[in-house]
């Protein structure tokens, strides 16, 4: 093998995953058919569940330290949630796709990996025992022969292509325009101006801004007279007439930068895994870019194979632990879809200004005071919500879900327990105060590491994703844990 893990895509779904692989002490290679990153900023915001992700790496503090980027309160359909509807300490944040890219490509750099750039993927087979991909850079062309291939290539996917992979779903049937913006607002009321904000007119015209950092906003008009063919250009006049359609003459363009339109499509291929070649982020779902869930679950996606395929080369996966990559993951982004047409609805993207839309919407607004339907909602934007199947394991509320973030007290003074997880390796939080778990994990000791704390109530066995594989009340009992040890980390 020429590499363990060949990735194909250096977006953040790929470049996380290569992160997650060098973490766990996996030789990867990626590679992109771009020359250059693409300086658009596309996504916008990193939501709480991935900011406890990237914490949980040790990333979260030094990507905070890159800029001043604003809080979101993360929104369903324009509406705004407060940041007391998200069950964590870490509130969402406004913080680019390009920073990100950026960032991560620097960490990379750290680990002496560099990301392959205009390296075209032109050829690819798979056989029992690894992926042989062919790569065009240049005039020159060669092989790489890795034991596994993650496609992380977008929408447009030239793995799904090559491999001939499905990509079932709606196509687009209507467009919207977004640009990076710098605007001049004169009105003597702006609200959430330095917020999220969706502004409808009269005609079915829309906006929605966010910040990008400074004063520059990512800013999004659609309607009928926005819904053009993808291939025709922005023009800063377009914007102009949206400007004034939506908001009147108290705004205006001052300047305009990166531009585009984007698509109401939204597929999901069946399979995430094709033997030893699997799909990740927009090669596998793409959306409506509603709330910046595309970057979001993508680099989840990430976080949930990479630990999986760490263990296969190592040699302790167990029977099943590649095949939950889909099983656990398919189902949110599935869910993903159905929010995103949901929100699309009732922000009324094609612009049809009908009563029944404007029903639905006074409707879902009065809802919207409800404290639990703001919590559900603001949990299944933010990605809390999200808890996995553990199939032969007895019910406990935590069981599935992700670990809480809580403050410990052990041998070595206090910690939160997220910080445990920078490793990248398994966790047993362990109150016992005597030896049955202890001894039981022992033969787990290469790849779970054991904390004693008279902290917390529960003993629970953590996966490196940082999900609850394994939990129980006093008098916690040794031999489930055993169990659910083989279950997820292999023989002992």
């Amino acid at each position: 093998m020429d590499t363990d893990v060949l990735v194909v895509g250096a977006g953040p779904t790929g470049l996380m995953l290569t992160h997650e692989l060098r973490v766990a002490g996996v030789s990867a290679v990626v590679v992109d058919r771009l020359p250059e990153r693409s300086e658009l900023s596309r996504a916008g915001g990193v939501h709480p569940r991935t900011m406890e992700v990237l914490d949980q790496r040790g990333l979260l503090e030094p990507l905070l330290a890159t800029g001043d980027y604003p809080v979101s309160p993360g929104h369903f359909a324009g509406r705004l949630f407060d940041p007391a509807d998200h069950d964590s300490r870490l509130p969402g944040r406004f913080i680019p796709q390009t920073v990100v890219e950026d960032f991560l490509t620097d960490r990379l750099a750290g680990h002496g990996v560099g990301v392959r750039r205009a390296h075209e993927l032109v050829g690819l087979a798979a056989d029992e025992d690894g992926v042989t991909a062919t790569l065009r850079h240049g005039s020159t062309t060669r092989t790489v022969r890795s034991a596994f291939l993650v496609a992380a290539d977008g929408a447009h996917s030239t793995v799904r292509r090559l491999l001939g992979i499905a990509f079932p779903g709606r196509p687009g049937t209507d467009t919207a325009l977004v640009a990076d913006v710098r605007l001049r607002d004169t009105r003597p009321s702006r609200p959430a101006a330095a917020g999220q904000s969706h502004t409808t007119a009269a005609d079915g015209s829309w906006a929605m801004q966010f910040p990008l950092g400074g004063d520059l906003r990512r800013l999004a008009l659609g309607g009928p007279a926005h819904s053009l063919p993808r291939e025709i250009p922005v023009t800063e006049e377009e914007i102009r007439a949206g400007l004034r359609t939506v908001y009147g003459p108290g705004v205006d363009l001052v300047e305009q930068r990166y531009t585009y339109r984007i698509t109401n499509a939204a597929r999901q291929v069946a399979d995430y895994r094709h033997g030893r070649v699997f799909l990740a982020g927009d090669a596998a779902h793409i959306h409506l870019p509603i709330g910046g869930l595309g970057m979001n679950t993508g680099l989840q996606d990430a976080v949930n194979l990479g630990w999986k395929l760490a263990a296969a080369v190592h040699g302790w996966a167990p029977q099943g632990l590649l095949d939950s990559y889909q099983s656990e993951r398919h189902p949110v982004a599935a869910g993903v879809l159905r929010i995103v047409q949901a929100q699309s609805l009732l922000m009324d993207w094609a612009g049809t200004g009908g009563p029944d839309v404007a029903a639905t919407r006074e409707l879902f607004d009065t809802l919207l005071q409800l404290p639990d339907t703001r919590r559900h909602l603001a949990a299944r934007m933010a990605g809390l919500d999200i808890r996995y199947p553990m199939p032969g394991a007895p019910g406990h509320p935590l069981l599935g879900r992700r670990a809480p973030d809580l403050d410990l007290t052990g041998a070595q003074g206090p910690v939160r327990l997220h910080a445990l997880l920078r490793a990248g390796r398994g966790l047993l939080l362990d109150p016992s105060g005597g030896s049955d778990l202890a001894a039981v994990a022992r033969g787990w000791k290469d790849r779970v590491d054991r904390v004693p704390t008279s902290t917390a109530t529960d003993a629970l066995l953590i996966r490196p994703d940082g999900h609850v594989c394994w939990a129980a009340a006093q008098p916690y009992p040794s031999e489930p844990l055993a169990g659910a040890l083989r279950r997820w980390f292999g023989e002992g």
